[in-house]
């Protein structure tokens, strides 16, 4: 059976690790409840808005939220159905099986209706990227070949015994170098990661990685250049990795409005808390693994008086300590 070329590395290791541990403290925040409609929303319009940015689709985030509000954008015709494919193909993620190679067609179908004649369907011709000078940055394999790679790529990834972590990053780097289509291999590759990872854990449906990696775009594409220059996918993993970390450390799970109005509500029950305790709870909050120099450092505060907040905190039962100072977190009872 085919296996893609890629090393397992202490990198790797410990940023899974790193991943698993901000998975378990969002799902303990969280506890049985997910993020609010409004929420999953909002991280869906960022991710939509930034992977089309990526493919130099021009609509600001507040057109694109515009557009999933049904209201009318002045803008390129083109630019607009590749917002509302992708709010389609979004919707329809949930009833897509990530191992089904006929529904990634079925998404692609989607995702490029009425902006290429084989949406849905493997490229006839070859292809390959260019950057903006002309230059050729990588050949894509012939067109022959694609059904076969494809069907042996999908193969691995129901068989592979490597972490979701680590198989959903080789997963789309192999996408990326297969380039399948004639046209939205990118966006099709990092949603099909996100369709592979929110099988395993439903908060990756809703979690805007796509706004770390528009952040490190043009590393995006660098490692990609390089791993085919290796011929391995190693360094796209970690990558991936790291991105995926930086999204999860980001992550608010719970809506700005209604985090307003729970807050108020909680300190109308402790009247006796003051502000500068509450800016230390909000840290925290969104935070859990937050150090008192951190805190220190966002506040302007010296040690002490965090110390101080900290103890009021913890007096009151608002705020409990899980494991060691060094290695522990902060659970939070409101």
């Amino acid at each position: 059976m085919y296996k893609p070329p890629f090393s397992i590395t202490t990198e790797m290791l410990h940023l899974v690790s790193q991943i698993s541990e901000q998975i378990g403290m969002i799902i303990t925040r969280l506890g049985d409840q997910t993020p609010s409609p409004q929420l999953r929303k909002k991280n869906q319009i960022k991710t939509i808005h930034s992977s089309l940015a990526i493919e130099h689709n021009s609509l600001s985030l507040k057109q694109v939220t515009d557009i999933v509000d049904g209201k009318h954008v002045l803008g390129a015709p083109d630019e607009i159905q590749e917002v509302k494919n992708a709010i389609e193909t979004y919707h329809l993620m949930h009833e897509l099986d990530a191992f089904n190679e006929k529904d990634m067609l079925k998404a692609h179908g989607l995702m490029m209706k009425d902006l290429v004649k084989q949406a849905g369907h493997y490229r006839q011709e070859g292809v390959g990227v260019f950057d903006g000078n002309g230059n050729c940055l990588h050949m894509a394999p012939p067109a022959d070949r694609v059904p076969q790679l494809m069907s042996d790529l999908f193969d691995w990834v129901k068989t592979t015994d490597a972490h979701p972590l680590i198989y959903s990053c080789v997963f789309h780097y192999e996408f990326e170098f297969i380039h399948p289509f004639i046209d939205g291999n990118g966006r099709m590759g990092r949603f099909w990661q996100t369709m592979l990872l929110s099988r395993w854990k439903g908060i990756f449906a809703w979690l805007p990685v796509e706004t770390i990696v528009k952040e490190h775009q043009q590393e995006y594409y660098n490692v990609i250049a390089r791993c085919d220059s290796a011929g391995e996918s190693s360094q796209f993993v970690e990558f991936m990795l790291r991105c995926l970390l930086d999204a999860m450390e980001k992550y608010e799970d719970v809506d700005e409005e209604v985090q307003d109005k729970v807050q108020d509500k909680v300190q109308d029950k402790f009247p006796e808390v003051s502000k500068p305790t509450w800016d230390v709870y909000d840290i925290i909050h969104k935070n859990p693994k937050a150090t008192v120099t951190t805190i220190c450092e966002q506040l302007g505060l010296k040690e002490r008086q965090v110390y101080k907040h900290i103890s009021i905190l913890k007096s009151l039962g608002i705020i409990v300590r899980v494991g060691s100072n060094k290695t522990g977190y902060w659970k939070t009872n409101l």
